[in-house]
C-alpha cells in the first residue's frame, strides 16, 4: 500500500489568514506565535471553516475492500479511482504478513492473536481467479463483466482530495486503536504527510479533533 502526495494548496499561515478576514486583518501584521497561537484556539474551539481553506491532494494504493472503507469518507472530497472497466493490465493482489484472529467485540473485527491458517493456501485462491480472469479475457469476454471474478484483495489506485479539516476527520477516525488495521496503515501515510505541509494546524486539529 502506499499513500503518494501529488499537491497542496495553502500552508499553516492561509489558516490564519482565512479566520483573520472576519476583522479585515491579514496574519502578516502579527507574530508568528501569534498566528500559531490563534490555529490553537480555533482548534481547540471547533471553528472549523478556516482549516477548509487548505487542500492535499493524494493518489493511494491499497486493495479494494480497504478503498471502500475509506469511501465512507465523502463530504468534502473528491474521487476517481482506476476502472476496470476500461483497463485490464495483469492485477496486483494484497498480500497479508499473517492473519489476525476476530476479536470477541464483534465491533472491533479482528484481534492481535495471530490466526492459524495458511497463506499458501490463500495464494493459490488469488491464483485461481488471476487464471480465470486471464482464461475470461481470452475468450473475449469484455473487461467490465471479467473484474466481476477478481477477489477483494485486487490493488486499485485512486487519486483523492479534499480539505485539512476534512483529513483531519479521517485521520481522528481512522488512525484509532479500534479501526482495521490496514486501513490504519493509509490513514497513517495521510498523517504523515498532513503533519509536514501543515506542522501547526495539524498538530491542533489531531489533539483536539473528534
Amino acid at each position: 500500500m502506499k499513500v503518494e502526495l501529488l499537491d497542496v494548496m495553502g500552508d499553516d499561515s492561509a489558516v490564519a489568514e482565512a479566520a483573520r478576514v472576519s476583522f479585515n486583518k491579514n496574519p502578516n501584521e502579527y507574530t508568528t506565535e501569534q498566528n500559531n497561537k490563534l490555529i490553537a484556539y480555533l482548534a481547540k474551539h471547533n471553528h472549523w471553516s478556516p482549516f477548509a481553506h487548505c487542500f492535499l491532494k493524494f493518489r493511494i494504493a491499497a486493495p479494494i475492500f480497504v478503498a471502500r472503507q475509506l469511501a465512507k469518507h465523502q463530504v468534502g472530497f473528491a474521487w476517481n479511482e482506476v476502472s476496470r472497466r476500461y483497463v485490464d493490465y495483469k492485477p496486483d493482489f494484497w498480500w497479508p504478513i499473517s492473519f489476525r484472529k476476530r476479536a470477541e467485540n464483534v465491533k472491533q473485527g479482528s484481534s492481535n492473536e495471530q490466526a492459524q491458517y495458511s497463506r499458501w493456501f490463500y495464494g493459490t485462491v488469488l491464483e485461481k481467479c488471476l487464471k480465470e480472469y486471464n482464461e475470461m479475457l481470452d475468450a473475449g469476454v469484455c473487461p467490465e463483466q471479467a473484474r466481476a471474478i477478481l477477489p477483494q484483495a485486487t490493488y486499485t489506485e485512486w487519486i483523492w482530495t479534499g480539505s485539512l479539516y476534512g483529513w483531519s476527520r479521517v485521520c481522528n477516525l481512522r488512525l484509532s486503536s479500534y479501526t482495521q488495521a490496514e486501513t490504519r496503515e493509509i490513514a497513517q501515510g495521510i498523517n504523515d504527510h498532513c503533519a509536514v505541509q501543515f506542522p501547526v494546524s495539524w498538530k491542533e486539529l489531531m489533539e483536539h479533533g473528534s
